[in-house]
């Protein structure tokens, strides 16, 4: 059996240790290779490792990378299926080979002596050269390996040579639901090892929160020696335990002391941050407090660079994250960059590291042969299991040890287990895998509903082992496309039920890579297996601009919550350690929209998991419909955003809308030739349909029950997804049909049925007009007429205006898009944005940008013409340069073209969004039913901003 199909780790590496630097030479060998291709083994030049070979007419690529995307084979993306036959540990002949060579000479002055090649990561498997000897060959595609070169150093002209495979038997352990890329794609580092140097270290630095003191020792070599000097500590034994008052890190208070681990040869810089993670009472707790993980699934992935993520992207996702209340990070599925949990000591964040392991594509062949059950594979999962804990072990973020994901069960996991925790029995461990948790510490599960939680929550599992331990949803939510929906309903639930302590929505990213005009996704290059845009599931767009998804789920795990009472307002503590003594609470009142006075709450700090009443500041009178909102924001500027940034909100009514008399009737009704006009409108005879308000061309309004689907209305969780059953139930072909159009005395009333080609059920609509001094209100009844087989997408009027009327203003919900089950993160006010503005880029197109709650929207030229729709009294509305079936026809956003009218939708009512994507649907509340409605709009022309 070759070594690119030995299941076994590889061979040649020295034993696995921390990731550090010291004071010891290093030199980078990150840079510009000389690179090629081939397309299997076979095809591979035999000598490439020889000095004296000829790469000269070779391409040149850089390190790190990933060859597909610099032009080398192309990128596939799978979420489940191997893109290859499924007989381990074979894989295809056809498997492209990267041959990658470098020259490279040692710094003046290099050291004699021992040294070390390290690779932090090569997908999927290399097999290495330096000056002609091989030195081994790597697998485990997301961790190090090392590799003792000293010896076989010269001062000038090495040459070392790394033989990437695509495929190996590797590869069956790294299903991972990515993009299969291959290469060397994080650093590669030349490191002198000196006589009498520090190999490995591991500090522990444990935390007692009941005496405030901490314990160090650190497990290191003999002769060295610690230094801590913001603690005193100078030259002491690194060996023997040292207790002391510290301050503890958590994620809200990251406190690192930095020192030095030194021998008479190199010195080691430490930050160590003091801890302790512990299970009491069936939950999690870190220094005495149970946790509550606010927490996102973070893939690496830059949409150019692929896995290959700069410290400075690291850093952006790390600051994204802390902006947005997220306290938590899932490592899916492999460990990440070691600059990426430096970062999360730094600026704190929890952390479940993720192992290398995935074997996703054994499910759906029943898990047959799986390599979680077969003996061959032992030694791989118990390599990669040992390279993760003995890289990231001295990480104070780093809380629980997870084996993988979905790898179904077997031996090899439990095997995992019993060694990580003889090696660090100080974090417990991880698996969802393992569902009767019977080597696991913590009970996980994926995509659990909201009832599924409670009864876990109540403790009705009928597993004791499970009953009796703290339940994590490693992942929930998918947040693909529009949405996730039902994020309130967990965070309610966690908050309820101590034993459930939060979890992970999938995901933090769209995994879109950049392509000229949009992000592309699975088959975008031509593969032949794919899984379309299932990789497209974050709650950031590619280019990491935060989506709708992240400000719905930042505002429902905001820290601190702000409410009414009969008090006034509430202030409640929801961080897990520090009180609220770092925020200011500043307040504003708004008359319609319109701020009218302004000041800062005299509150007091709130310590964690309690709550105050603050009575309400000293208001004036307003005139209109009031909201008060209150804004905890930082008093002073931290690491991870400035003095102001605001963690939480809330608003509070202060006075209703006032009653507003009806306007008095203008009538009647006349004829003309193929016309009616009535006040300012100008209809259609035959079908009553408005043509022209105030001399603005128009289209409709007329009944709609149609949005473009969302991959949440598409997902199937369980049966028959909505979207599937709203297309067989024709719903997005409506026809009307004109029943009666009475134009007699001062009110315009068109009746007609609504129904799709081929069913027998539809809806009647009745429109009602009349004129009022400047405008058209209209009254729409509607009746459902036979038995429909579901849920409407949504209820309303869709109309088309003029395309020069492209600025949008309005009182309502916003700024941003809102949905029935995803609307905490809007609030009421006065809001202004184009017609394009008001678009959600989604990367697959689809439903997006519905503004909840307006009170009034107008739509409007540069110079103030256009029209304005008032509520009686809300409505939603979306608008749009294209129809909602080009949306639906769109798989890429430059295919969607801006048309000649703005296409206006003004509802009643929308169906929720859910997670079905990969989850549960759109729990009941907010279905929507098809039911008798009616409801009410004024509509006016605009000419220079004034209604006519």
């Amino acid at each position: 059996m070759s070594y690119v199909e030995d299941p076994g780790p590889g061979h040649g590496s020295v034993p696995p240790r921390a990731a550090f630097t010291s004071d010891a030479p290093s030199l980078s060998l990150n840079g510009t290779w000389r690179f090629r291709l081939s397309p299997g083994l076979a095809a591979a030049p035999p000598d490439v490792f020889d000095p004296g070979f000829d790469d000269s007419a070779w391409d040149e690529l850089p390190v790190p990378s990933l060859w597909q995307l610099h032009g080398h084979g192309a990128p596939a993306y799978t979420n489940v299926h191997y893109p290859f036959p499924v007989d381990p540990p074979h894989v295809p002949s056809e498997n492209p080979t990267g041959d990658h060579r470098l020259r490279f000479d040692l710094p003046d002055p290099w050291p004699p002596g021992s040294a070390l090649l390290r690779f932090d990561g090569i997908d999927s498997c290399g097999r290495i050269w330096l000056n002609g000897t091989e030195l081994g060959v790597t697998k485990g595609s997301r961790l190090p390996s090392e590799f003792e070169v000293g010896p076989l150093l010269k001062p000038r002209d090495n040459v070392l040579v790394v033989r990437v495979h695509q495929w190996s038997a590797g590869s069956y352990l790294e299903d991972q639901d990515m993009w299969w890329l291959s290469g060397i794609f994080r650093a590669v580092t030349l490191l002198a090892r000196p006589s009498g140097g520090i190999g490995d270290y591991w500090v522990r630095a444990d935390y007692d929160h009941t005496t405030g003191l901490g314990t160090i020792r650190v497990d290191t070599g003999a002769d060295v020696v610690l230094d801590i000097p913001s603690l005193g500590i100078a030259g002491h034994p690194a060996g023997e335990p040292l207790e002391l008052p510290v301050e503890p890190w958590s994620a809200e208070t990251p406190r690192l002391y930095d020192g030095t681990l030194s021998t008479v040869a190199e010195r080691v810089p430490v930050r160590i941050g003091f801890r302790t993670v512990t299970i009491e009472d069936g939950q999690l707790k870190v220094n005495g407090r149970r946790l509550l993980l606010r927490g996102v699934n973070r893939h690496e992935h830059d949409p150019h660079t692929g896995r290959v993520v700069s410290r400075e992207t690291a850093l952006a996702d790390v600051l994204l994250m802390k902006r947005h209340n997220v306290n938590a990070v899932r490592t899916s599925h492999y460990p990440p960059d070691p600059a990426f949990l430096e970062l999360c000591d730094e600026y704190g964040l929890w952390v479940v590291d993720e192992c290398d392991l995935e074997t996703h594509g054994f499910g759906p062949l029943g898990w047959d042969r799986n390599p979680s059950s077969e003996p061959m594979w032992t030694d791989a999962y118990l390599d990669r299991m040992r390279r993760t804990v003995e890289r990231d072990k001295n990480r104070p973020s780093v809380i629980l040890w997870s084996l993988g994901n979905e790898s179904h069960t077997g031996d090899n996991l439990a095997r995992m287990a019993d060694w990580v925790r003889h090696r660090d029995p100080t974090r417990p461990v991880h698996y969802e895998g393992d569902h009767d948790c019977s080597y696991v510490d913590v009970h996980s599960r994926m995509y659990a509903s909201p009832g599924e939680v409670e009864r876990i929550g109540r403790r009705e599992d009928d597993n004791a082992r499970r009953r009796d331990l703290p339940f994590v949803l490693c992942e929930y939510a998918h947040a693909m496309g529009t949405g996730p929906g039902g994020l309130l309903e967990y965070r309610e639930l966690f908050e309820r039920y101590p034993n459930c302590q939060g979890g992970f929505v999938w995901e933090w990213i769209d995994h879109g890579l950049a392509v000229p005009g949009h992000f592309a996704y699975g088959g975008d290059f031509g593969e032949s297996i794919h899984d379309g845009n299932f990789v497209i599931d974050g709650l950031l767009f590619p280019d990491r601009t935060p989506s709708p998804g992240l400000t719905e789920f930042a505002k429902i795990i905001e820290p601190v919550r702000i409410s009414s009472d009969p008090s006034g307002v509430r202030i409640e503590n929801h961080y897990d350690f520090v009180d609220t003594g770092h925020l200011r609470f500043a307040w504003v009142l708004e008359d319609e929209g319109i701020a009218v006075a302004d000041g800062v709450l005299d509150a007091p700090p709130v310590h964690s998991g309690q709550s105050v009443s603050v009575a309400l500041p000293s208001l004036p009178a307003t005139n209109g419909e009031s909201f008060l909102t209150v804004s905890a924001s930082l008093s002073s500027p931290t690491a991870w955003a400035p003095a102001g940034h605001v963690v939480g909100w809330g608003q509070l009514p202060v006075s209703p809308a006032p009653t507003r008399p009806s306007p008095p009737t203008r009538g009647p009704v006349f004829r003309t030739s193929g016309q009616l006009i009535l006040g300012a409108g100008e209809f259609d005879a035959a079908t009553g349909t408005l043509t022209a308000l105030g001399g603005h061309p128009v289209r409709g309004p007329r009944l709609d029950v149609w949005r473009a689907t969302t991959d949440n209305d598409r997902g199937s969780s369980p049966g028959p997804s909505e979207a599937s059953q709203w297309l067989e139930a024709g719903l997005h072909r409506m026809q009307h049909r004109v029943i009666t159009v009475d134009a007699d005395g001062d009110e315009l009333v068109v009746r007609t049925r609504v129904a799709p080609p081929a069913q027998p059920f539809g809806l009647f609509a009745d429109y009602t007009w009349t004129a009022f001094e400047g405008g058209l209100r209209l009254r729409v009844d509607v009746t459902p007429d036979g038995e429909f087989p579901g849920t409407l997408p949504r209820l309303g009027l869709a109309m088309a205006v003029p395309g020069t009327f492209g600025s949008a203003e309005w009182f309502g919900g916003g700024p941003g898009e809102a949905y029935p089950d995803s609307r905490q993160a809007v609030r009421i006010g006065r809001f202004s944005s184009s017609v394009d503005g008001l678009q959600t880029p989604y990367v697959f197109p689809q439903e997006n940008g519905n503004r909840i709650d307006a009170r009034w929207a107008s739509f409007t030229t540069p110079s103030g013409a256009g029209i304005r729709v008032d509520g009686e009294p809300t409505f939603d509305f979306t608008a749009r340069r294209w129809t909602a079936a080009a949306l639906e026809a769109a798989r890429h956003t430059d295919e969607l073209e801006s048309g000649a009218l703005v296409h206006l939708t003004l509802d009643v009512a929308q169906h929720g969004l859910g997670t079905a994507a990969c989850g549960p649907g759109v729990l009941p509340r907010y279905r929507l039913v098809p039911q008798k409605t009616s409801f009410t709009l004024s509509l006016r022309p605009m000419a220079g901003g004034v209604a006519n």
